[in-house]
């Protein structure tokens, strides 16, 4: 099912964070419909760095295509900026969709952008982001390619300026608003009574960020559409890999650490290497 027709159902999306093919692979086997990849994510697991526009558009571009052959549910894809003006972001969205994005988000932060749970970001003009919208609907190959346009504005121009900002951008074409980092269920509220039955709404859950963690249920509740948890992936990896880690230096074997990992048979499984294996000896065998 297309992303576009997941959408027309009235239950809220829950799209979890992935960053590459394993991540995306355990995550499609897991039973989710869709999935986000995540800029700060990559930024995270390839730089080793924060999110504030360190990762470009085509580190972007090769994370999508490499999930992309790894699973077949659609993939909402942070598109920052769109890497620039309003012509970055048409080949922001040409690029992505070649790659197999579904829906590609873009916000309304200036370049280099920063997480949006981070302080002290700065914006673009409304105009311009509006700009950046409508060129990125020209230059979609496909309307089932949707646009989320996002703005950061809760924390720079008020909750009021937020809400006349995703206006401007409906206008423009966008398909999904996501008004980034209320402060509270208040505002979260606020935003879904303004935007009620008009546009499907993203709220993004960021485990310590500005917005309370707020239940998939409650949401839809309120009356958002889907619902993201772009980087929790990396925190949990993170904070087991530093476990890993110290208890490897500290016993020299991973033998105390075993109930908390696969071992390699476990691994193999998850990764279907046993499937492929077989498949590629089919191929070898065929005789036709």
């Amino acid at each position: 099912m297309s992303l576009k027709k997941r959408l027309q159902q009235d239950n809220i999306l829950v799209a979890p964070g992935v960053y590459d093919g394993l991540t995306a692979s355990i995550a499609t086997e897991a039973g989710f419909e869709a999935l986000y990849l995540s800029g700060a994510a990559v930024s995270y697991t390839r730089l080793g760095r924060p999110d504030i526009g360190l990762t470009a558009v085509t580190e972007m571009t090769d994370a999508m295509a490499l999930i992309a052959d790894r699973t077949e549910l659609p993939v909402i894809i942070d598109a920052d900026t769109g890497f620039g003006n309003a012509l970055n972001a048409q080949r922001t969205m040409r690029l992505y969709e070649r790659a197999g994005a579904s829906a590609l988000q873009v916000e309304d932060q200036t370049y280099p952008k920063r997480c949006g749970h981070l302080a002290d970001k700065s914006l673009i003009s409304p105009g311009e982001m509006a700009g950046k919208v409508k060129a990125m609907s020209d230059a979609r190959n496909s309307d089932e390619t949707l646009i989320i346009a996002r703005t950061d504005a809760i924390a720079v121009e008020g909750l009021s300026a937020a809400i006349d900002r995703a206006e401007m951008y409906l206008e423009a074409g966008a398909d999904v608003l996501f008004i980034e980092a209320p402060r509270s269920r208040e505002q979260l509220s606020e935003v879904a009574r303004h935007f009620e039955n008009r546009v499907p709404l993203l709220a993004n859950m960021v485990e310590g960020g500005a917005t309370p963690i707020t239940g998939a249920d409650d949401l839809e509740e309120l009356g958002y559409s889907i619902v993201i948890f772009p980087g929790g992936i990396v925190r949990a990896i993170a904070r087991t890999a530093g476990d890993y880690y110290e208890s490897l230096r500290k016993n020299g074997s991973n033998r105390p650490f075993a109930d908390r990992m696969f071992d390699f048979e476990g691994l193999n499984g998850v990764i279907g290497t046993a499937e492929m294996l077989a498949k590629g000896v089919s191929y070898d065998r065929n005789e036709s």
